[in-house]
């Protein structure tokens, strides 16, 4: 599906409450007492008509598909409650590929990023913001996220992966994931002011 035409269909969802809606297209929200994490970018991929699948590549052929979360202020303001999960970082992968060669500039060359309004830890309800599409073409933002990659790549070549911590990266960071088998794995996540820039929104 062309983006421009993904866009206008997901913004006639403005203001729609995503949970009955994730219901009617058939993705599973809660299991066994567990959430599922992803289901509002599942919901909006049923929406378009996307199969899910766990392909590294963008989900959508020539553009990839990310969902954020936005909080609301005391105030009444918008703010971006979260980091952006981008790929995870595979450090065989990271040490062999320059940035335009890797998977994370695979996946930011070309956005479509999906904005949610988060009400409460339950999911029980929350509604759609906004749609906006992102190209890596700024001169200045490529070339920092190409610095923040190049700092990731170098610390694993010289330190090893442990080496990584999130306080690395000025617009990407790599961070923490999750554990398994005695090992952390990380991946590569776009701050918030980063992603706030993205979506238009004051930061």
């Amino acid at each position: 599906m062309d983006r421009t035409e993904a866009i206008k269909k997901i913004n006639a969802l403005t203001g729609t409450n995503l949970r009955p809606l994730a219901e009617e297209l058939g993705v599973t929200v809660w299991k066994d007492g567990k959430l599922n994490k992803g289901w509002v970018g599942h919901t909006i991929e049923r929406f378009l008509g996307l199969a899910l699948n766990s392909s590294r590549a963008p989900n959508f052929g020539s553009w990839e598909l990310k969902v954020v979360s936005l909080k609301t202020l005391k105030s009444g303001d918008l703010r971006v409650k979260e980091t952006m999960w981008v790929t995870m970082i595979d450090p065989v992968e990271v040490t062999a590929s320059e940035f335009t060669e890797s998977h994370l500039y695979n996946k930011l060359q070309k956005l479509l990023v999906v904005a949610r309004i988060f009400e409460d830890k339950q999911e029980t309800s929350t509604l759609f913001h906004s749609a906006t599409s992102f190209d890596l073409d700024n001169p200045e933002v490529f070339n920092q996220c190409k610095a923040d990659y190049d700092l990731v790549r170098r610390t694993i070549q010289e330190e090893g992966f442990d080496a990584l911590t999130g306080r690395m990266g000025v617009l990407i960071q790599p961070r923490t994931k999750g554990t398994g088998h005695g090992s952390t794995s990380r991946a590569f996540y776009a701050r918030t002011k980063f992603v706030a820039d993205v979506i238009g929104l004051n930061s």
